[in-house]
């Protein structure tokens, strides 16, 4: 299905580009130049101005539903990886934070054991300072 709307939101913008290729010209920024204002009979009855509004129309109707079906199975994840969780924990009450075995714990005690060097246990290699 999804294959089938963007072969006619494909159609839709070639057409789109060469009706809008082959309008006239007013001279002027934005349509402001010549004698016929935007919204003159005339301009409105012109044929490839219909045409322009009604492939728009459909250009933007395709590209709402090529947006909503790419997000229609989508599940929420994580910035990490793994897929985020909808349930709650186990116990259903809050949360308590770790009281030892933090990161922060984990640092000073890796910092503790730079600190004081173990006992060498056989020959070592000497060290250039």
């Amino acid at each position: 299905m999804q294959t089938v709307v963007i072969v006619i939101h494909l159609m839709i913008v070639a057409v789109m580009i060469g009706a809008v290729l082959l309008q006239k010209s007013e001279g002027g920024g934005l349509g402001m130049g010549g004698g016929a204002g935007f919204m003159s009979s005339r301009g409105t009855a012109n044929l490839l101005s219909r045409t322009t509004a009604i492939l728009a129309a459909g250009f933007f109707l395709t590209s709402l539903f090529l947006s909503w079906y790419a997000g229609y199975n989508r599940a929420p994840s994580s910035i990490i990886g793994a897929p985020a969780s909808q349930t709650q924990p186990a116990g259903g009450g809050p949360i308590t934070p770790p009281t030892s075995g933090g990161i922060l714990d984990t640092l000073k005690k890796a910092d503790e054991q730079q600190q004081a060097p173990a006992a060498p246990s056989g020959p070592q290699v000497p060290r250039s300072q």
